[in-house]
């Protein structure tokens, strides 16, 4: 059974970075075919897919913030990072960090159900 868990500071100032950590239980970040991303969910909308990082360390962004986010990994902890850069207060939002089925990569949730694995989200508020 694969478990998910995101940290990181729940507040954060506008212009500053966001950062998230995932950390992986029960299944390893470099096992073949297997896609790990970042969503999160504004209050009131649907979730958004934000990147995903792949078995093999390749990163996909999605379009529409591509430039301000960066995700990475830390094979030797078993855990994936999310960045994003100059945040908003429309970066509120609770952040979710998920694992797809082997050899896909869900880019358009209307459900967590859509992904295998996922954790229990983090609230992080963009405020000063």
């Amino acid at each position: 059974q694969v478990q998910l868990q995101e940290s990181g500071p729940g507040l954060v100032k506008p212009s500053q970075t966001l950062s998230l950590t995932c950390t992986v239980f029960g299944g390893s970040l470099t096992t073949d075919y297997y896609y790990w991303s970042w969503i999160r969910q504004p209050p009131g909308k649907g979730l958004e897919w934000m990147g995903v990082i792949g078995y093999n360390g390749f990163t996909f962004y999605s379009p529409s913030l591509k430039n301000r986010t960066s995700i990475a990994r830390d094979t030797s902890k078993n855990q994936f990072t999310l960045q994003l850069r100059s945040v908003t207060p429309e970066d509120t939002a609770v952040y979710y960090c998920a694992r797809d089925i082997a050899g896909e990569v869900t880019t358009t949730p209307r459900s967590l159900h859509d992904y295998e694995y996922w954790g229990q989200g983090t609230q992080v508020t963009v405020s000063s």
